[in-house]
């Protein structure tokens, strides 16, 4: 079970980070700063935090606390990617420390604990908190994304009026074992 938990826990980044990449791409650059209203965060600084989070959270993961001193997060809702280079060039930085330190993690890992804001978890679960907080951010791309595309939006799951076909096609199938995101990652 420890192992496949951390390869399920990766395909499980793995595809959020395709969805986010997904919905960032099917907005024009400006609209990846487009804010609903003053209070709302844009595509770019949700980018922006996850990045920053990802950066503090997975740098040196067992060995110093995931809130890192030079973490500046209130800085991380600053207005201030200039264009779409700089937003997926934060995107890419954040998520390659993450897939780094996941994979370097063992089996034996997994009851150690390491400490977030000074707060003791064991590895399994501060996999776990992120598997709860990246995709929630990722829920917030996608919509907002989707909101700006309208009518030019391509869906990134089954489109609607399409259910009965996908699960006529996966009922088809033998019953087998498989990692959900194996199909939509290409494994």
């Amino acid at each position: 079970m420890p192992t496949d938990f951390l390869s399920s826990a990766r395909k499980q980044f793995a595809y959020y980070k395709l969805l986010g990449e997904q919905a960032l791409s099917q907005v024009s650059d400006a609209q990846l700063h487009w804010q609903p209203t003053a209070e709302s965060n844009s595509l770019a600084t949700i980018v922006k935090h996850l990045a920053g989070n990802m950066l503090s959270r997975w740098t040196d993961f067992l060995t110093a606390d995931g809130e890192k001193p030079w973490r500046v997060r209130e800085a991380e809702f600053d207005t201030d990617l200039a264009g779409r280079a700089e937003v997926l060039g934060r995107w890419e930085a954040g998520w390659q420390c993450l897939f780094a330190a996941l994979d370097g993690l063992t089996e034996a890992d997994l009851d150690r604990i390491i400490y977030i804001r000074n707060q003791g978890h064991s590895v399994t679960e501060a996999i776990n908190r992120q598997l709860a907080h990246y995709p929630y951010h990722v829920g917030q791309l996608v919509f907002l994304a989707r909101m700006q595309a309208g009518a030019a939006w391509q869906s990134l799951s089954i489109p609607r009026g399409n259910s009965a076909a996908y699960n006529a096609e996966k009922f088809a199938q033998p019953p087998h074992q498989a990692h959900f995101t194996d199909e939509l990652l290409g494994r």
